[in-house]
């Protein structure tokens, strides 16, 4: 029987547990984008998932849009990566790195010389990005030209190139929580009337071309993608999602990716029986998942792991705990994009005494 506590093969790699850790955003990088000395040590003390999926990291500095998160494209970024990837491997730990590009949702704040943010269509998202002085409300992005997309399909490849180099087993698309790919890809946010917009099969054109490069980069079995259909975060909108995504993960088959991270959150429409037959990878299932409901999807063969995020932040050993039906550290909301180490590094393990 396939428990959270089994071996499974994703990709190239036999995880020695079906628990993944989810990639979530904590804002402790610095101005230039590079990971503090704590980015390793709070990786370490996960190192216990059979896989850690890093936060979303910008391949490309016009894509940040948040404060003080990381990126992947200078020799300093590399750099500090290479002490957190060396930290997790130390304690038999595998991690991939997730390419976040945020696209539309920024600011030029965020951004060098007060660029404009990119998107696929001059269409302003409703909402506020997080700067360095609080809150500021979206503005009109920049619709990218035939030209600069290509540029940035290279900086997805040059930055799943560079994650490879910093030690990372893998990098995982980010296509989903509004972003540029999920942008593309969605009716409401694209308006566009050539090659990348309109029919479904033109709106996915961006994502499967991000994809073929990092294949062709790194290889199939360290790529994987997320997608969150009708998660609708960051003001994401699409006129019909079902087909959309049902349409993407069909053409995700000749890729052959190592996996596919599905986090479903109020959907009413089951995706992932929709999707779950139609991917020929590992499927891994993600979105406010317990211990309980986790066992169930592995053990009936909904999924092949499961994916935890606020539970793996505030427990840092959460395998060891489900393993042994210890209790829960609680989760602080209140310091999850603090600059420090409260609430990053600071929750206890069993063996402190928690």
């Amino acid at each position: 029987m396939n428990t959270l506590f089994s071996e499974v093969q994703v990709g190239r790699y036999t995880l020695s547990n079906r628990m993944v850790m989810a990639p979530m955003t904590h804002s402790r990088a610095d101005d230039a984008g590079v990971p503090s000395d704590m980015v390793a040590t709070y990786y370490a003390q996960r190192a216990g998932a059979g896989l850690i999926i890093s936060e979303g990291v910008f391949p490309v500095a016009i894509g940040k849009g948040y404060v003080r998160t990381p990126g992947a494209e200078t020799e300093e970024q590399v750099a500090a990566w290479k002490k957190v990837t060396e930290a997790v491997h130390a304690r038999g730990g595998r991690i991939f790195m997730q390419l976040m590009h945020c696209g539309r949702v920024s600011h030029p704040s965020l951004l060098a010389e007060g660029a404009l943010p990119q998107a696929p269509s001059a269409i302003k998202a409703a909402g506020q990005a997080y700067t360095a002085t609080g809150l500021q409300d979206f503005i009109t992005p920049h619709a990218l030209t035939i030209v600069e997309i290509a540029a940035v399909v290279e900086a997805y490849r040059q930055a799943a190139r560079r994650a490879i180099e910093a030690g990372f087993d893998g990098v995982e698309l980010h296509a989903a929580s509004g972003y540029l790919p999920e942008q593309f890809l969605s009716t409401g946010s694209n308006m566009r009337d050539d090659e990348y917009g309109g029919t479904v099969d033109k709106r996915v054109r961006f994502v499967l071309e991000v994809l073929t490069t990092m294949v062709e980069e790194v290889g199939a079995d360290r790529v994987g993608i997320k997608i969150s259909p009708e998660m609708n975060f960051n003001d994401i909108v699409d006129a019909n999602p079902q087909e959309t995504y049902t349409h993407l993960v069909k053409q995700l088959r000749g890729l052959d990716l190592a996996y596919l991270h599905v986090a479903l959150f109020g959907a009413s429409f089951d995706y992932h029986a929709a999707l779950r037959p139609l991917f020929d990878g590992s499927y891994l299932i993600g979105g406010g998942l317990s211990k309980d409901s986790a066992e169930s999807l592995i053990t009936n063969g909904h999924a092949d792991a499961a994916v935890f995020g606020g539970a793996f932040l505030a427990n840092p050993d959460l395998p060891e705990r489900f393993r042994a039906g210890a209790e829960l550290n609680i989760l602080n909301k209140d310091t999850f994009y603090a600059p420090g180490a409260e609430g990053y590094i600071d929750y206890p393990a069993m063996s402190q005494g928690a």
